[in-house]
Formats: structure tokens, C-alpha cells, sequence
């Protein structure tokens, strides 16, 4: 059940009607069995996954909390090894045995595993890294293990960040299903609006953006300059609007029953380095490799080069995280050779913008900062979104490739050269939703945007709903179109 179906606007609609009128007593209830079958309407047998998981954590953390010394460890061990060995299993089974048998192949064995024609389930790494942050809090000290299980279930399977997050801790979470959230309409209609938002950006501009990201992509070798960059540029928006589009929904949801979620997002093309990118893009991600992992490898707190190797690791399986794929290894170790890179050359790279007099306007030096990470991590989107290897070498060797005669044909107004996969009209259309996009972010720096609308005349507000809600209908793809994340 996707967040830009009518399905699911039913669905939310009818749950949370009966999430207000039932007593706060029974309101966990209602939640677990709508998360249930919110989950069940992808692959119904997969709730076995699921349920195998909260059970061995649920025992987990109770052993956890009465147990002390080295056995504690054992008990952490064996959670994570359950969390992790079914996302290994569904995950990356294939891919290891694929990658064992072109090894065993050079030494002319063959490999005896078999290949297993299983599906993902849906939003299996989201869900598996929640739990697993759980069963780590209790076995830190931090967490209370949870003797309620349909609320710790509920932790896990909470239908709105489900299959593809935020990544919740327990500390946030667990004690909000405890929680009275009486009718308030304000907190209703802010998380409404947020909703209304998130599809926007789904709707209208990641989706709208796919049809030529799409294109292009299954046809890579047919193209080369123009097209290319303009693809590479636009993926970036694509998935940007897909993921945060999808977050704000999630957290917008949430709202309206009275549960905060953490914020996954905070304009992350603003971003002047790419150890800023990582403060802003997929935030519930990355501050849980921080925490679980980069941390306890030792973090900063050691020497430089052990830092850039723990650098190294966290950014590989973050890649690895994404997708059983060498092109989602590559995506990872980009962006570690990005930071550790950046850090290096800071005093380099200041002391050169100084001597230059960039630095004399800031205006200008944050714009080239700016400008330079989206270009870095546009050349990185394309081994994250390209289906092989050898097509992003072929988008990224071939993107300047007759690119003189295209501007050229383009300003004798023949853009038609150019073969897109979509008309003129639509990339105008696209470009001026991002337009649009942007200029709200910009106002959002002042301020919450939800708050400056609630401010003016009624009139004006009304046009703005409006507003929205015809672009919605009347821009937006209503093809059901899945969310980029939900593969993950």
C-alpha cells in the first residue's frame, strides 16, 4: 500500500477516525493491526519475517535487563545475529554467492550453493535497523526493556515509517504509544499539511522526473552530452523528492495521531561539504551508523588515518545498506574518498579561496561550495541509480561528448535534437516545480512555513490549499509510482 495510492488515503483516513474515537486504552491495539495489515498488503507471508525478529529482540531485551557480565553479551549477540542474518539471508544471499561464483570460477570450481529466487521484503533494512537499535540501548543502560510486547511490536512495525523509516531510537518512540494524544486541531492540520507536502514532491516532481530519469537510463548507450547532465542533475531532485517526499508524509501522519517523529531531512543540496551533506541527507541513517558503529570503531577520538579507515567502513556498508550491488559499494566509497578528502585539503583549500578573495564575499563563496557538492554528489547518484557498472562509467565518460553542437542547436531553438524521452513542456514543468520547491526552503530558513501560512487572511490561505491541491491533481503522476526506498 503505497502513500500516493487512494488505497492508502482510505486507509488513513478510516485508522485514524477510530484511533480518536476509541479509548486510549485500546488505541496501541488498533495501531498494531493496521500496521499488520498496512505491511501485509506488500507480501502478506513476509509478517513471518517480521514476527520471528520481534519475538527473538522482545526476549532479547528482557534478558538483556536482568542479566549482567558476559553473558549479557551473548544475548546482544544473538539479536543482532537474528536481525542481521535474515536481512543476509533476503538480502544479500545472492549477491555473495553470484560474487563467490565468478571467484570459484577462475580456479575452475564451480559453486555448489544454489541461487534462490526470493523477493525482498519490503523495507527489510529500516525495520531491522530499528530493532537492532533497540536491543543495543537495553544492553548500553539506555533503554528500558519493554515487558508490553504489542507496544514493542508496535515500535517496530508503527505503519507510517515502516518500510522506509525515519529510523527510530526506542527513547523516542516506545514511551509516546504510552502517551494521551486527545483531538488538537492545529497539531491535525499542521501534520496534514506536511502530508499534503511530502505528496507534492512525490507526485509532482519525483514522479514527473522519472518518467525522463527512466528513459534515459534504460536507454544510457543511446545517449551523450546534454541529456546526460541533465539526467545526472535531475536524478538528484528525483530521489531528494522521493525519500524526504515519502519522510514528510511519515512524520506527517504520525502528527495527526499525536506521535513526533524525528526529522529526516533539512536541505541537504544546501549542504557546503560533504561532511554537511551527511548532517542533512537520510539524518536517521547516518546518525545511526554514528552511533552504532563509527563511534564504537573509535570515532575522531583516534589517528588519522584509523579515522579515515573508520570513515571507510561505516561509508561501505553504508552502500552495501542500500543494495546488494558493486555499484552501490562504489556510490559509498565516492563519498568516503569525498570526506576524507575534504578533511585533508581544509586548510589547503581555505588558505587557496583566501588568496583568491573569495572569501571577501560570502555570498559568492557559499554559492561555488554549494554548486560544487551537488555536483559531487550528482556524479555519485549515478552509480547508485545506474543498473550496471559499466553504464555509469558510460554516463560519466560520455556526458561532455558533442556537447558544443547540442548548446548550439538548442540556441538556434532546436532542442528536438536532443531525443528526449519527454516533451519540452514537461522538462519546463519539472524545472519550475524545483523552482518552486527551492523557494519555499528558502522561506522555511526564516521560519516554519506551515506557521507563515496559518498567519495570513483566510482568503489568502485558502488560495494556497487550493493551490496545492489542484497542483496535486492536475500536475502530479497518479500512477502509484513506488517509492525509491521501499527496494531497501
Amino acid at each position: 500500500m503505497l502513500f500516493n495510492s487512494i488505497e492508502f488515503a482510505f486507509f488513513f483516513i478510516l485508522v485514524t477516525v477510530i484511533y480518536y474515537l476509541l479509548p486510549h486504552a485500546w488505541r496501541w491495539l488498533l495501531l498494531l493491526a493496521a500496521s499488520c495489515y498496512f505491511y501485509m498488503a506488500f507480501v502478506p507471508v513476509y509478517i513471518l519475517i517480521l514476527a520471528f525478529t520481534i519475538v527473538i529482540d522482545y526476549i532479547a531485551g528482557i534478558c538483556l535487563e536482568k542479566i549482567h557480565g558476559k553473558r549479557k553479551k551473548i544475548f546482544l549477540a544473538a539479536s543482532i545475529i537474528a536481525n542481521i542474518g535474515v536481512l543476509a539471508i533476503f538480502k544479500y544471499y545472492n549477491f555473495i554467492n553470484l560474487n563467490l561464483s565468478w571467484l570459484l570460477g577462475h580456479f575452475d570450481h564451480k559453486n555448489p550453493l544454489p541461487y534462490l529466487s526470493i523477493l525482498l521484503p519490503i523495507g527489510l533494512s529500516f525495520h531491522t535497523f530499528q530493532a537492532m537499535s533497540y536491543t543495543i540501548e537495553v544492553y548500553r543502560g539506555n533503554q528500558k526493556a519493554e515487558r508490553h510486547f504489542g507496544i514493542y511490536a508496535l515500535y517496530v512495525m508503527f505503519y507510517p515509517q515502516l518500510v522506509a523509516g525515519p529510523i527510530e531510537r526506542p527513547q523516542n518512540m516506545i514511551h509516546q504509544f504510552y502517551e494521551r494524544h486527545s483531538f488538537d486541531y492545529k497539531r491535525i492540520t499542521d501534520g496534514l499539511k506536511l502530508m499534503a507536502w511530502g505528496l507534492f514532491k512525490k507526485v509532482v516532481i519525483a514522479d514527473r522526473i522519472s518518467v525522463l530519469v527512466d528513459g534515459i537510463y534504460n536507454n544510457v548507450h543511446q545517449y551523450r552530452g546534454l541529456p546526460l547532465i541533465l539526467t545526472m542533475m535531475l536524478f538528484s531532485f528525483q530521489i531528494f523528492c522521493d525519500f524526504s517526499g515519502y519522510s514528510d508524509m511519515a512524520i506527517g501522519a504520525a502528527q495527526v495521531m499525536g506521535f513526533k517523529l524525528m526529522n529526516n531531512f533539512n536541505r541537504p543540496y544546501s549542504a557546503r561539504s560533504i561532511q554537511d551533506f551527511w548532517t542533512r541527507w537520510h539524518i536517521s541513517l547516518s546518525t545511526w551508523f554514528r552511533d552504532y558503529l563509527y563511534i564504537p570503531l573509535g570515532g575522531n577520538r583516534v589517528s588519522v588515518p584509523r579515522m579515515y579507515f573508520n570513515l571507510l567502513v561505516v561509508f561501505l556498508l553504508s552502500g552495501l545498506w542500500h543494495g546488494p550491488s558493486w555499484t552501490f559499494v562504489v556510490w559509498g566509497a565516492l563519498h568516503w574518498f569525498y570526506m576524507t578528502f575534504g578533511i585533508a585539503t581544509k586548510r589547503v583549500r581555505h588558505t587557496l579561496s583566501h588568496a583568491l578573495g573569495l572569501t571577501r564575499s560570502p555570498r559568492v563563496y557559499n554559492f561555488i561550495q554549494i554548486v560544487t557538492v551537488f555536483i559531487l554528489v550528482s556524479i555519485a547518484w549515478v552509480f547508485f541509480r545506474a543498473a550496471t557498472f559499466s553504464d555509469a562509467l558510460y554516463i560519466l565518460s560520455h556526458c561532455f561528448a558533442g556537447i558544443l553542437p547540442q548548446i548550439s542547436d538548442i540556441l538556434h531553438r532546436k532542442p528536438h535534437v536532443l531525443e528526449l524521452p519527454v516533451s519540452i513542456a514537461q522538462v519546463a514543468i519539472i524545472f519550475a516545480a524545483i523552482l518552486l520547491m527551492e523557494v519555499i526552503h528558502k522561506m522555511q530558513d526564516r521560519g516554519s512555513i506551515r506557521a507563515w501560512i496559518a498567519d495570513k487572511p483566510t482568503a489568502v490561505r485558502w488560495t494556497i490549499y487550493y493551490a496545492a491541491v489542484l497542483a496535486i491533481i492536475f500536475v502530479g503522476m497518479h500512477e502509484s509510482r513506488q517509492f525509491i526506498y521501499f527496494q531497501f
